[in-house]
């Protein structure tokens, strides 16, 4: 009876592990909702742990954002952000919360809404299902140092506001820095309407997740799995290819591509790149020796009419290597057709079969591969790219070869380890070897006879 039973269960508890494997594979995104009015979501709203809001579900939570009687609504957008990262960096930062705004903003609200976990295939088209959720007026909010925003509360406002990017992995310190400045325009702009007596809602979310969920594989035979394994975030969206006649001759992909003009104007052009595709590129130009990237923007922010970013790549031949390497010469920024920056390149380089791929490159001294200004117009620029990847030769397949990482073999983990295990080492040989050197006495002193006397020669 016994082994008819543990028969039996054993299939409905493999069904279940599947099930959960399922679940826990969903991207998903938190998001908090608050608002200036009272009973705009129902305080008993509650989601079992675990569960991740569906598109549907979302829907229907933001019907009291459209049915209110001021629809004025700010969206701030956070390019990668997870659950983990509010108790991660909360840790690291010791007593201090750097999410403290935001707490007491929620608590302070007349109506709130946290939702642990939302499917990202719901927050990665929000803004587009906003827009056709109603009769908004958007206003991109970029210049975030203004003391005011003009806001017509004649009519429905949505203000979209995207937050500065939180840098994980690299150096906490810049990424507390940047949840820093985030809660500073979050405080700013909704302290500034509260003060002029405007009524609004806020939603608080992010397009993806900023760090890789865990997993639990299942095995036939049900055993436990001890050591958790983490899964790589595949791309979310194709890369952006040029094309001369049917062939690919450039391939370019990054996770998050952002600018920053003036240490102020935040430009995101991730989603206007890779998910919607509204850029030129038109005169980018291949060759067997020269690539060139044109990346071409109509107004991506408020005070910018045009923008075009250049990716200047060679092939050349090196005989000490006694092989092609393509190198990524310099990177250039045109504004508005006139002002000009320029940025040298600093350790993007692969042989020429193969693609590049660095998981940080920008203009801070901290990211791997260097953007270095090259002449005073580039000083007003920032540049962010993460998880860049690209190649410019020898596209085969229309898809990327096989990467050469920025990242050396000999790490600087991988040195320190080397040299304390050779210190050791030398301290084993010589121990053994000084061991090695003790000799007894070859006559002992007998103490019922005459007295040993040794002479000096020996």
């Amino acid at each position: 009876m016994t082994q008819l039973y543990s028969a039996a269960a054993a299939p409905l508890v493999c069904t279940l592990a599947v099930l959960f494997k399922m679940s826990l594979s969903v991207d998903h995104v938190p998001m908090l909702l608050w608002s200036t009015q009272r009973s705009q979501w129902n305080p008993d709203t509650a989601l079992h742990e675990g569960h991740i809001v569906s598109a549907q579900e979302l829907t229907v939570l933001l019907q009291p954002v459209f049915t209110q009687n001021s629809r004025n609504l700010i969206l701030f957008l956070h390019d990668t952000l997870s659950i983990g990262d509010f108790t991660y960096l909360s840790e690291f930062y010791g007593n201090k919360n750097p999410f403290q705004n935001v707490q007491e903003i929620l608590q302070s609200s007349p109506s709130s809404l946290v939702l642990p976990a939302v499917d990202c295939e719901a927050t990665k088209y929000l803004l587009s299902f906003l827009q056709e959720s109603g009769d908004w007026k958007l206003t991109n909010v970029t210049n975030l140092g203004v003391s005011q925003l003009e806001v017509n509360t004649s009519e429905p406002n949505l203000l979209v506001v995207q937050l500065q990017p939180l840098v994980s992995g690299l150096n906490e310190i810049s990424t507390l820095e940047a949840v820093a400045e985030n809660e500073k325009i979050i405080g700013r702009l909704t302290m500034d309407l509260q003060e002029r007596g405007i009524h609004f809602s806020v939603i608080y979310t992010a397009v993806r997740p900023s760090r890789i969920s865990r997993r639990i594989d299942v095995v036939g035979e049900l055993r436990r799995q001890l050591m958790a394994t983490e899964e790589e975030d595949s791309l979310s969206y194709p890369p952006l290819n040029v094309t001369t006649g049917n062939d690919i001759c450039i391939l370019f992909y990054a996770s998050n591509f952002s600018l920053k003009a003036n240490s102020s104007v935040l430009i995101d052009l991730t989603n206007a790149t890779f998910v919607m595709q509204n850029v030129d590129i038109s005169s980018s130009e291949c060759s067997d020796i020269n690539t060139t990237l044109s990346l071409k923007y109509t107004k991506p922010v408020n005070g910018i009419s045009s923008l075009e970013i250049r990716f200047l790549m060679t092939n050349k031949f090196y005989g000490g290597s006694a092989r092609n390497w393509s190198t990524l010469d310099s990177v250039e920024i045109v504004q508005d057709g006139e002002k000009f920056a320029k940025f040298n390149v600093s350790v993007i380089s692969a042989p020429a079969e193969y693609s590049f791929h660095c998981q940080l490159v920008g203009t801070s001294n901290l990211y791997p591969a260097r953007l270095i200004p090259s002449n005073n117009e580039a000083k007003n620029w920032d540049v962010f790219i993460s998880k860049l990847q690209i190649q410019g030769f020898n596209i085969e397949n229309n898809q990327f070869s096989y990467a050469s990482d920025c990242t050396g073999f000999f790490t600087p983990g991988i040195w320190m380890g080397l040299v304390t295990s050779i210190i050791l080492l030398w301290i084993l040989a010589y121990g053994i070897h000084m061991i090695m050197q003790l000799t007894t006495n070859s006559r002992f002193d007998d103490p019922k006879g005459a007295a040993l006397s040794v002479p000096q020669t020996e």
